[in-house]
């Protein structure tokens, strides 16, 4: 058998070895996204780092109509320098960020599940002022994103045990 048959067969066997398991889509019919979308409230941001996170919560879980969970969170970002020139200039940064964050029943308050994600972005510090606050800007942007799709992962991943 050839290595091209052999990789056809274990392409189109794929599917039906997930659907024997218990593989269901996340957002597909029946998956955990259906049952957690719409109803988590992601508290009001106060920052543009933090509209940019709810922003993105909102886009993957849907905007709430039904709250039955309230999401809140806390950001910390630092910057540090990390491509500097022989004169001591700095031509590059790393953005870190991490979030805390919890997931609490509206009816009760009580914590229903949470954790801590992390991440970070580069921007580059060369050219004009405006080009530089306009890196910066976007990898804040692409940071809270990330962010945000590592907390929907989660959720996603554990919400067959919180939410039933």
């Amino acid at each position: 058998m050839t290595a091209t048959r052999l990789s056809r067969r274990l392409f189109l066997l794929t599917p039906l070895a997930l659907a024997a398991c218990g593989f269901t889509p996340a957002y597909g019919p029946g998956g955990p996204a259906q049952n957690i979308q719409t109803s988590i409230r992601v508290a009001d941001p106060s920052d543009k780092n933090a509209f940019d996170l709810v922003e993105r919560l909102e886009e993957r879980l849907g905007r709430p109509n039904a709250e039955r969970f309230d999401l809140t969170y806390s950001i910390k970002t630092t910057a540090t320098g990390v491509g500097i020139t022989p004169d001591n200039a700095i031509t590059r940064y790393n953005l870190n960020g991490t979030i805390d964050w919890a997931l609490l029943n509206r009816a009760t308050n009580a914590r229903v599940t949470g954790g801590q994600v992390h991440s970070f972005t580069s921007y580059s510090a060369t050219g004009s002022t405006v080009a530089g606050l306009a890196a910066q800007e976007d990898a804040a942007r692409r940071l809270m994103r990330i962010l945000a799709d590592q907390i929907t992962a989660r959720l996603l991943a554990t919400s067959g045990t919180w939410n039933k």
